[in-house]
């Protein structure tokens, strides 16, 4: 068996990484970009073809990961599981590092479970974080009714490569977030929101599919008393 130089095996990688580099810039760039193209005539049309292909998909999982970075303490907090969005029923975030939990968001409630105890808690005293979730849940599903309505909407890109930013409106929303960016191609790539406080958290989600019904346990969770 002939094995490879190590000068062609520092070039093969070196080809690796040059190749990752533009979508990794060009997500950073997008992030840094997007509020400086408010929606209007040219981008409309390619807001709403993205729009409408992710409205195709009324169901949908995928992996994610999360990094909660805090201002004061400068350190970031990370973990990471699989998420499941149902545009009729809401978001499951099933967290499995660094401490299994699963948090549930419908229209009108927020179940937790965690350590096998389960609690629904009503949306009077969780509305900002709802309203967030609602969000995204618009962002997956492609609801341009409630991202217009709730927010000044920016954009920039095309199909393979899009940024969307959001400036809320709505006065909950506004109360946590100053603004949020999604990058994304066919799917939502990242989602990247922007506190009130100065915090910040990423969400990286992938491995999107998309099934045509939730499983048993999931809808449980949306009918817990």
């Amino acid at each position: 068996m002939i094995l490879p130089c190590p000068a062609l095996c520092k070039r093969i990688l070196l080809c690796g990484i040059l190749t990752l580099i533009p979508a990794l810039l060009w997500t950073q760039t997008a992030r840094d970009d997007v509020f400086n193209h408010p929606l209007n005539g040219e981008t409309r049309p390619h807001f709403t073809a993205i729009c409408a292909a992710m409205a195709e998909h009324r169901l949908m999982r995928g992996n994610f990961v999360q990094t909660k970075t805090l201002k004061r303490l400068g350190r970031s907090l990370v973990s990471q599981g699989n998420f499941v969005v149902d545009a009729g029923l809401g978001i499951i975030w099933d967290t499995r590092s660094p401490y299994p939990s699963v948090m549930a968001v419908g229209r009108d409630f927020v179940v937790q479970s965690s350590g096998g105890r389960t609690t629904r808690l009503d949306t009077a005293d969780n509305a900002a974080f709802v309203r967030i979730s609602e969000t995204m849940g618009a962002v997956f599903t492609g609801d341009i009714q409630k991202l217009t309505g709730n927010f000044e909407v920016f954009f920039t890109g095309q199909q393979k490569n899009w940024a969307l930013g959001l400036v809320p409106k709505d006065s909950v929303i506004r109360s946590f977030a100053r603004a949020i960016v999604i990058t994304g191609d066919s799917a939502v790539r990242t989602v990247t929101l922007y506190e009130q406080n100065g915090d910040t958290v990423v969400y990286e989600l992938s491995d999107h599919s998309y099934p045509s019904a939730l499983s048993s346990n999931e809808r449980a969770y949306f009918s817990v008393p």
